[in-house]
């Protein structure tokens, strides 16, 4: 990350630098662009959550009818490796490798739930924690309505991340479009010098000081809470 973090930096300096002749401004850009690999591991984790979501209630429906048609547990969660959802196949293929070496199955179901490392199969694997240890007979209902709530909630949350994407873009665009302009008028001779005098440097510090407070501002009030590991 630091690796990236220092290249993209480096490169839209030279760039800009190359460009404008102007320190300032290809200073000022360089911290926009170290930005650009952080933004862009955070967009990942957002789809890797989003894709999980989606495929979180077919797991289930896939575990329910194991159960129904005779299986145990176990030998339900270890066919998920097989034919359930290909973005949960591995830590459910790992949790068969544990529960085979002879692990316990409460052993195996917490390194699942730590491979995992997602709230919804931190709920899942709690509720088939706490079903074996009472020993219900209700698993497949069990099952079923935890199917139908993650569809629900999944539903909903695509919904307001949808609305939520308006403000977002709207941030974006709204700390983007002046650095654009300054860039612009930059590329004439005259105008790059205005920057590399002390006015400019102040005009162009405190331009980047109130960019930044208004996009994080913007975001914050826009921002969805996030779901939290709290059976972890």
């Amino acid at each position: 990350m630091v690796t990236a973090v220092l290249m993209c930096s480096i490169t839209a300096f030279l760039l800009v630098l190359v460009l404008t002749s102007a320190v300032p401004i290809a200073l000022c850009f360089a911290l926009f662009a170290a930005t650009a690999p952080i933004f862009a591991l955070r967009w990942q984790a957002g789809r890797r959550r989003a894709l999980l979501r989606e495929v979180w209630p077919d797991a289930v429906d896939h575990l329910r009818s194991a159960v129904r048609s005779g299986m145990s547990l176990p030998e339900g969660l270890i066919q998920l490796g097989n034919s359930g959802p290909e973005p949960l196949r591995e830590p459910f293929v790992e949790f068969a490798k544990d529960y085979r070496s002879g692990h316990t199955m409460a052993t195996a179901l917490d390194r699942l739930k730590l491979r995992l490392a997602d709230p919804v199969g931190d709920r899942i694997v709690v509720a088939l924690q706490i079903t074996r240890e009472v020993g219900g007979s209700d698993l497949g209902r069990l099952l079923g309505t935890l199917a139908e709530f993650l569809r629900e909630n999944a539903r909903t949350r695509s919904e307001l991340e949808a609305r939520q994407s308006w403000t977002v873009n709207a941030a974006k665009l709204a700390v983007a479009a002046p650095w654009i302009v300054v860039l612009l008028i930059s590329l004439q001779a005259e105008a790059a010098q205005a920057y590399q005098n002390a006015t400019g440097m102040v005009v162009l510090g405190g331009g980047l000081i109130v960019s930044v407070g208004c996009y994080r501002l913007m975001l914050r009030i826009g921002a969805l809470p996030q779901e939290v590991r709290v059976l972890a």
